[in-house]
């Protein structure tokens, strides 16, 4: 056993190094999750990846180990959201949450994973502490109308070690996207994946695409799946793989801005979704557009989306 014989394909420099099909990637990626090499080997993976970047193939590999190795949500005959949340609030309030509690209005079953993954930013976890949500178990079934927050580690204990090791290198590895786009249900699920920088929503729609995935990809708020609330981004739907242009991003000088909290303390944070959700303060409407996109998305037979969607 050991990955040495991969990192020495992936570990050639930009130029030189070479890609791995998605059996080797499942192999490398499955040990890395099971443990079963060094300290120095999953350096060696992390430094050599986020030289190279990942392929569509190598991606859909590496969710292959994961979803056998995940501790899954028991099956479910409607389709459960699911929420990657991870990058947690810098400059905006994270408001996840608030998207993941009207959805749960809406009675979709909604499942929110995440870890910090990063101290000076305040986490999903936090608010949802705040809010008095606490942390489940992923063998607990989901009703529909009901939200449970799943810890990282209770799904895969392996896969927090790799997102963690971003504490100690200071830079992302293939963990951060995987995230992003594994299904931790084991019956029908759409997954919100949300991406930062313009070359990650390419790589993820290919993987979306080759994997067969049902998702909605977006620009969220900093890397959250929840949409800006100042500006309506651009909506894609993947249903088996098949790619649907569901909203057309927002463009235009801003005429108003939404009330948002003026910090992105969890407290402050809780306190402004309590108000949104008692209707004291309006839902921001590219979240509310975002949540009528889902509930359609969520449909036995979803519209057909040939056609983009207006901008607000």
């Amino acid at each position: 056993m050991g990955i040495s014989q991969y990192i020495k394909e992936i570990g050639r420099g930009k130029e030189g190094a070479r890609s791995l099909t998605r059996e080797q990637a499942a192999d490398l990626m499955g040990q890395l999750l099971d443990g079963a090499v060094t300290d120095l080997e999953i350096g060696g993976f992390c430094l050599a990846m986020r030289i190279k970047g990942e392929t569509p193939q190598e991606m859909a590999g590496f969710l292959d180990a994961t979803h056998a190795r995940l501790h899954r949500l028991p099956d479910l005959q409607s389709t459960t959201v699911v929420l990657p949340s991870y990058n947690g609030a810098r400059k905006l309030p994270v408001l996840t949450p608030l998207l993941a509690m009207l959805l749960a209005r809406e009675g979709l079953p909604v499942l929110v994973h995440g870890t910090a993954t990063e101290d000076r930013r305040v986490s999903s976890q936090a608010v949802f502490e705040a809010l008095g949500v606490g942390a489940s178990e992923p063998g607990r079934p989901l009703a529909a109308g009901s939200l449970a927050f799943v810890p990282t580690e209770r799904l895969n204990a392996g896969l927090k070690r790799l997102l963690d090791v971003r504490r100690t290198v200071g830079l992302r590895n293939p963990a951060h996207s995987l995230v992003k786009l594994m299904n931790p249900c084991q019956g029908p699920a759409l997954i919100v994946g949300s991406y930062t920088h313009p070359e990650y929503a390419i790589a993820m729609a290919d993987t979306f695409a080759l994997t067969g995935a049902h998702a909605l990809l977006l620009r969220g708020t900093e890397g959250e799946p929840v949409a800006d609330a100042r500006r309506t981004p651009q909506m894609e739907a993947f249903r088996a793989g098949q790619r649907h242009l569901l909203q057309v991003a927002q463009d235009g000088p801003l005429s108003s801005l939404p009330e948002l909290p003026k910090t992105t303390d969890a407290t402050s944070t809780a306190a402004y979704i309590r108000a949104v959700l008692e209707g004291a303060l309006p839902v921001p409407p590219p979240i509310a557009l975002q949540v009528e996109r889902i509930l359609l998305e969520t449909q036995p037979t979803p519209q057909c989306h040939d056609r983009p969607a207006h901008a607000l």
